[in-house]
């Protein structure tokens, strides 16, 4: 493990990011506008699922916050593993940073249980879910909060 964190530390994008400030302030700015597209589809789509602005159909909003949360995902995934690079060895031994990671994997499983293992497709036709929905809707909503507070207290211990 020590000799992946050190390669990724002395890799190109480290030392890329490390010598200019300006593309580290750019790689910064862009893991959070991506976590803003993220959390700000994630989350009107969870109050949605759990009943709160019922005048717009769930077949409409659903999709496409979907997909705005997913491509805010990847963006944020792939900017925080170049972020990441920079300060490996710190970050792995980070309470705050290995919480958001946890907090990151149970968004997505959420999410790919949310898909997968419940009747998604028939929430979206009938514009309205069951139980289940609105229970991972409600978790969803804590979990990618949590995750966010978790990231901000990263700079902070």
């Amino acid at each position: 493990m020590t000799s992946l964190l050190e390669w990724l530390s002395e890799g190109i994008v480290a030392q890329a990011l490390t010598a200019s400030p300006v593309l580290y302030v750019f790689a910064n700015a862009a893991h959070i506008l991506a976590i803003g597209l993220l959390v700000g589809a994630i989350l009107p789509l969870d109050l949605r699922l759990l009943g709160l602005f019922k005048r717009t159909p769930l077949q409409l909003l659903g999709p496409f916050l979907s997909r705005a949360a997913a491509t805010g995902a990847v963006l944020a995934i792939l900017t925080g593993m170049a972020l990441f690079t920079v300060r490996a060895n710190e970050y792995v031994g980070n309470p705050a940073f290995l919480t958001k990671m946890g907090l990151l994997a149970a968004g997505i499983a959420n999410v790919v249980l949310l898909r997968i293992a419940s009747p998604w497709r028939r929430t979206l036709s009938e514009d309205r879910g069951p139980w289940s929905i609105k229970l991972m809707a409600a978790m969803s909503f804590a979990i990618w909060i949590a995750a966010v507070i978790a990231g901000r207290w990263i700079g902070f211990i």
